[in-house]
């Protein structure tokens, strides 16, 4: 059975290595990203609304 200590630790190392890989999104790919959301928000009301 792993001790509380290292379990911590383990978890410390996991998330060490996902800030280190984690992707670096340019502005343009920020604005992409969120314009993608905001029109998936808005067509899936839509959707819904005209199969009624």
């Amino acid at each position: 059975m792993k001790s509380g200590k290292q379990k911590a630790s383990a978890e410390r190392v996991v998330k060490d290595i996902r800030r280190k890989t984690r992707r670096q999104h340019s502005a343009e790919e920020k604005i992409r990203i969120v314009l993608k959301g905001f029109v998936m928000k808005t067509a899936l009301p839509n959707c819904a609304t005209e199969k009624e």
